[in-house]
């Protein structure tokens, strides 16, 4: 006992029969800490943070323990040891729990869970106790208490949710689970159709190992629960309102689900192993089958669910915030605030979802205002091996793959993947809790996998003893149709007449899904605007200036009462002298007006980084902060018809989730212009994957349109090497069949015109944007209010200084910051031979216009690209056959930093001496580098 305790246990109020009384706040306190007087909530938090978080509850009992005095009723003490015990269970039961159907698993072992440990014995069992919060009648002998108990938490299903802390949550699961008892039995029908789910779950499989033998197709024997699971939750959320389930999911088992969950054609999906399909678009690179996508609308008891399962790459993970993005612009669009039509599903494998940061970060987003989603339905196909050979020893550090989902207190149902009756309990009460609360929860189906990773693994060679076990082991699909045989529910001629029935279908390359007829299926996005239409396609993209001058007031007119900072009122006034042409233009200015015209012309916008409201660089304040009382207030949204269309967020410390999140968006709502701000264009770095596998390729692997806008802050300030290049190289290298658009626009104009130009043109391109630092406030980056009314994005800027052709000699290319320091430097110096031409859209190259440019300077002897990255870095590698293609035969140079590992030096002295050489270099004759 801890000196605390004893010093608690002299005290009178602990002493003799008081100590029932004890055990009774004791119980209290687990379920609500709030519950308890405030004294007695510090005395059973102190004995906890004694013990330490993770052994609170055995510490408390161990301490609780030593209570006893000599004088004390047995009695009393006794059922204060049964209150232990049944709270024990709750706690730690699982751990006792049938969850592994290969019966491999060492089970640890649970002192708590012995009558021993709560000072009682064998004697006790006949002794009737009061039952304190189990659901059961108030008094029943002990027993039966541990016989609910054992059955509620030790069955085929083991429950972690003790770690959640509100209590209402907590005390609904202990309902629903306490009062099944561990009965899992649904009525005849059910029971019925769940064989017919698992034979075709093992059906496919053998069609497939027959047919197509040696061919991967990533095979989910050992798993097959996993088919009558989606079948139920599918049924079970479409009978409470569900519309649309967005799903995710890597190889394993996917071709089963496609075919029978979403219903694909068996015929389609074996055409594609026979690779005979015809590609009706010769721009399209394709994908292997099983990271493929597809959608369908199928029938449920409650009306029609459409499905939609995303195409997966195989960096497996990634696909989960590009599924919940998904389903928040499902939600936006449906007007379903309350995230109760739209579910997203995520399927994870166990080593995945223990080994890969993205789950965390998603988990991390669930509950987040612009994130939030009313929870993703978790599925874990747990083959207890990892991906090829991995022992769990060496795949994590915890008990169970699922324990990240602990940090939202996600409940965490363990299952037998073997007893398809407790999955299919297990799912919907999963899906209930989530419907309820709103919240992440996890089912984990512990299974096994009867080939290796793929079909030409050999498994046994690294888990000898695990393939030994397997081989011997009937299919779930067997044992279940034996039992239901046994129970006289179907006999042996049923069963077999189940399994050549479906073989037929396959046979007969049909749906065995029963889908709706297109006349049928629910309305989704119509992306048919934005198909086969011309990249070059022109646009107007100004405003009048009586609509400018309109908005503009609109959002600089401040409530009375709404005290603003005085730095953000000063920009505020100046916007407003802006609008009324007494100034020239910011970017802030811009880049609003840009917004403001798109929302009131019927536009979405959701802009989300890591300090958008604000700008990083304080210059755009689309969310304004009462410093009265904290409230705040988006001008933006004020404009919309409805204030919901406009979501302006700043993002958790994210990239990689929050990237796939707003590309997921992106690509379930054209009509949105979603925008991804990096705080730094490098700290993009840390979402690389999200942009090789959809960004950049999504259009050519999968036919998927997206137009998401990424802004990421790039320029050369002497910042050092994180916080001056946002990898134009990265961007440049991955551009090719007009995938991407890549754009430095160097004026608030071109950034107006940009914007305006992605939602008002028919189709949807991914844009990349090298936004500015230092030239947000430059004096010479600025525009006027006619170049909003008249102009357009230009893809290159002619020199505005307008130097003689025929006296210009060399014509300086560059693109966004330097053109500036360019420019400075060659006034200074009163250089009138040489042309300073800014290229605004590095992909796709404009090579009509460049070319236009040098036609326009015919004397000048040399062309020079400059730039400020280093040679091996920025534009110069990715264009040089552009340039040449445009120069005629002119001498073509490049001038800038020389190539580095680094993309900048860490000291502020060498960079100006660096700059102060490549703007020399430019703008004299025959000093250029080759």
């Amino acid at each position: 006992m801890t000196d605390y305790l004893q010093e608690q246990y002299r005290a009178s109020h602990l002493s003799g029969g008081n100590a029932a009384y004890v055990e009774e706040l004791y119980e209290q306190w687990l379920d609500d800490p709030f519950a308890v007087p405030e004294h007695w909530q510090q005395v059973f938090s102190r004995l906890g943070a004694e013990a330490g978080d993770d052994t609170r509850h055995l510490a408390i009992a161990e301490s609780f323990r030593g209570l006893k005095p000599a004088g004390a009723a047995a009695e009393d003490y006794k059922q204060a040891g049964v209150l232990r015990m049944i709270n024990a269970y709750r706690v730690r039961g699982h751990k006792r729990a049938h969850l592994d159907p290969l019966g491999l698993s060492e089970r640890p072992q649970v002192p708590d869970l012995e009558l021993s440990f709560h000072s009682l014995s064998e004697s006790d069992l006949r002794t009737s106790f009061h039952t304190g919060s189990l659901a059961a009648p108030d008094h029943l002998p002990l027993a039966e208490i541990i016989d609910i108990c054992q059955k509620t938490y030790c069955g085929s299903i083991g429950v972690e949710y003790m770690h959640i802390g509100d209590t209402e949550q907590r005390q609904w699961l202990q309902r629903r689970l306490e009062g099944t008892r561990g009965n899992y039995t649904p009525p005849k029908e059910d029971r019925l159709r769940l064989l017919e789910k698992l034979t075709a779950a093992e059906g496919m499989e053998k069609y497939l190992h027959s047919k197509y033998v040696g061919q991967k197709r990533f095979s989910l024997e050992g798993g097959e629960s996993m088919i009558p699971l989606f079948d139920a939750l599918i049924r079970h959320t479409g009978s409470q309102g569900v519309r649309e389930m967005v799903i995710g999911m890597a190889h394993r088992g996917r071709l089963n689900v496609l075919v029978n969950v979403l219903g694909k054609r068996p015929g389609d999906l074996f055409a594609e192993f026979e690779g005979v399909i015809a590609k009706d678009d010769p721009t399209r690179s394709g994908d292997v089958k099983y990271h493929m996508g597809f959608s369908s609308d199928v029938r449920t008891p409650g009306g029609v669910v459409h499905l939609a399962l995303a195409f997966n790459p195989s960096h497996l993970e990634i696909v989960n915030p590009v599924v919940a993005g998904s389903a928040r612009a499902r939600q936006s669009r449906l007007g379903d605030h309350e995230h109760e039509q739209v579910m997203p599903v995520l399927v994870h494998g166990d080593a995945a979802i223990a080994g890969q940061g993205v789950v965390m970060e998603l988990l991390n987003m669930s509950q987040a205002r612009g994130f939030a989603v009313g929870g993703t339905f978790h599925i874990v196909v747990n083959n207890q091996v990892g991906f090829t050979t991995s022992n769990p020893l060496d795949a994590r550090s915890t008990l169970y793959c699922t324990e990240v989902a602990k940090m939202v207190q996600a409940p965490i149902l363990h299952v037998n993947g073997d007893d398809p009756e407790a999955v299919i309990y297990a799912t919907l009460l999963a899906a209930d809790f989530r419907r309820e609360f709103k919240k992440d929860v996890v089912i984990d189906l512990v299974c096994y996998r009867r080939h290796g990773h793929n079909e030409a693994d050999e498994p046994a060679a690294t888990q000898p003893r695990m393939y030994q076990v397997i081989r011997k082991l009937d299919p779930v699909r067997k044992k279940y149709a034996d039992r239901l045989m046994a129970d006289g529910l179907i006999d042996k001629s049923k069963v077999e007449a189940l399994q050549s029935e479906y073989r037929d279908k396959l046979d007969a390359g049909e749906p065995v899904v029963d889908l709706v007829p297109d006349e049928e299926a629910l309305v989704t996005v119509d992306w048919q605007p934005y198909l086969d239409r011309e990249w070059r396609q022109d646009v107007a993209t100004g405003m009048s200036l009586d609509s400018i001058r309109s908005l503009s007031e609109q959002m600089t007119t401040i409530p009375e009462g709404f005290g603003l900072h005085k730095q953000v009122e000063r920009i505020i006034e100046s916007r407003q002298k802006m609008a009324a042409g007494e100034q020239p233009l910011d970017w802030g200015f811009a880049e609003t007006m840009a917004y403001a015209g798109l929302i009131t012309d019927g536009h979405g916008l959701r802009l989300v980084g890591q300090d958008s409201g604000r700008g990083t660089f304080f210059h755009r304040h689309a969310v304004l902060h009462n410093q009265n009382d904290g409230s705040n207030r988006v001008p933006l949204a004020e404009l919309a018809d409805d204030p919901k269309k406009v979501t302006i967020i700043d993002s958790l410390l994210s990239e990689e989730a929050v990237l796939g999140f707003e590309y997921g968006y992106a690509t379930a709502d054209p009509g949105t212009l979603v925008i991804w701000e990096a705080q730094f264009g490098d700290f993009v770095n840390g979402a690389q994957v999200v942009i090789d596998q959809f960004i950049a390729s999504g259009e050519a692997k999968w036919g998927r349109l997206c137009g998401l806008v990424m802004f990421l802050p790039h320029g050369y300030e002497g910042q050092g090497p994180e916080h001056s290049s946002a990898r134009l190289e990265r961007f440049m290298q991955l551009c090719s069949g007009n995938n991407i658009q890549v754009c430095v626009p160097s004026l608030p104009s071109q950034m107006f015109h940009m914007l305006r130009r992605q939602m008002l043109r028919p189709f949807r391109k991914p844009l990349i944007v090298l936004t500015p630092k230092s030239l947000l406030r430059h004096k010479a980056s600025t525009s006027s209010l006619s170049d909003l009314v008249d102009g357009q994005f230009q893809l290159v800027i002619d020199d505005p200084a307008k130097p003689e052709p025929s006296k210009t000699k060399r014509v300086v290319f560059c693109a966004g910051k330097v053109y500036f320091d360019l420019a400075s430097e060659r006034d200074e110096q009163g250089i009138d031979d040489i042309a300073l031409v800014r290229v605004e859209q590095l992909y796709p190259f404009p090579r009509e216009e460049v070319q236009a440019i040098v036609e326009r300077y015919g004397k000048a002897e040399e062309v020079i690209w400059c730039q400020e990255e280093p040679m091996n870095q920025g534009a110069w590698f990715q264009i040089r056959h552009h340039l040449q293609a445009c120069t005629g035969g002119k001498s073509l140079k490049y001038v800038g930093r020389e190539g580095s590992s680094s993309p900048a030096v860490g000291y502020y002295q060498v960079h100006l001496e660096q700059q102060k050489k490549l703007v020399s270099q430019a703008l004299t004759h025959g000093e250029g580098l080759a």
